[in-house]
């Protein structure tokens, strides 16, 4: 099978689109074919040799966490799944033609592959800060980096609790983060005022990792009050880097809920080839994402 893969940590030139060897589902898992893989920031920090606690890394190495696809193969001691299931999940090296998951749920009607890779670990992540920042309905949550991946589930997953949301993104997005129902305001020079305008803040996530940990800490007036999916030295400010996963099945099954409920779209802003990887990799660094990147693996439906 064809797969993404690197022997090296580096820049995106660093990847390789590599014959490999097919896995097989071991016990609790299950192997698709893989239709489209999830493009996430963690996937461009692992291969340039980012330590992060959650993903130790043994070269040579896939690429990929998120994917969707159809099984078939199926695990001991799995059940409520059969083969030719379209299913979306987490697993590992998913830049490939089949993979392996440890965690999924049925695609719900109505959704592509491609829509459906872009979900698991942008939910998962959402949920999560989320409920580490401790930000109630009716309060404020600032969200800076509010157009990408998780920042579009967070706007949407806070609308659905009755939470009010600020978020923060370049000039070109802010009718985009205005759609999902929050107020909006863009970067540069001055933003934190901007967002003083906006109302009182409760709680901060920085999604983006812009270098804004300073000025959260002094709009929640508590560094408890801000999460970081993103800044390395955000602990230096006694705010929490979240980068640990909590339960990916219930936030597969909360995503589909939403989905279903239509509280929840995120939109594909980007497709890839397999062997475009590296491109997806430096686009995705760039940031600038409005919704979700992807890397498309079979077209056929």
């Amino acid at each position: 099978m064809k797969k993404v893969s690197f022997a090296e940590f580096g820049g995106p030139d660093v990847l390789r689109l590599i014959d490999a060897e097919e896995p097989h589902a071991g016990p609790g898992r299950i192997r698709i074919a893989v239709r489209a893989a999830g493009v996430n920031p963690v996937d461009w920090r692992v291969r340039e040799g980012q330590v992060l606690g959650a993903h130790p890394t043994v070269l040579p190495a896939g690429v990929g966490l998120d994917a969707a696809g159809v099984v078939d193969e199926i695990g001991e001691g799995v059940e409520g799944v059969a083969i030719g299931d379209r299913v979306f999940g987490e697993g590992a090296d998913t830049y490939a033609e089949f993979a392996v998951l440890s965690a999924w749920a049925r695609m719900p009607e109505g959704l592509t592959f491609e829509e459906a890779a872009g979900y698991p670990s942008v939910v998962e992540t959402a949920l999560r800060v989320i409920g580490q920042v401790g930000v109630r309905p009716g309060e404020t949550l600032l969200v800076s980096g509010a157009a990408g991946g998780v920042g579009s589930a967070v706007l949407q997953i806070a609308r659905d609790r009755g939470i009010k949301v600020i978020g923060t993104a370049g000039a070109a997005n802010q009718d985009y983060v205005r759609g999902l129902g929050a107020l909006a305001t863009t970067y540069g020079e001055g933003w934190a005022e901007r967002v003083r305008r906006l109302g009182r803040v409760d709680a901060a996530l920085d999604l983006a990792g812009a270098g804004v940990i300073p000025e959260l800490v002094a709009l929640t007036g508590d560094p408890h009050k801000v999460i970081t999916i993103a800044d390395l030295g955000a602990p230096e400010f006694g705010v929490r880097f979240s980068g640990v996963a909590g339960s990916v099945p219930d936030a597969l099954a909360e995503a589909v809920d939403l989905i279903e409920r239509g509280r929840l779209h995120i939109p594909v802003e980007k497709s890839y080839t397999l062997a475009e990887a590296a491109q997806a990799h430096a686009d995705s660094r760039a940031g600038h994402t409005r919704g979700r990147r992807v890397v498309v693996v079979r077209s056929d439906a």
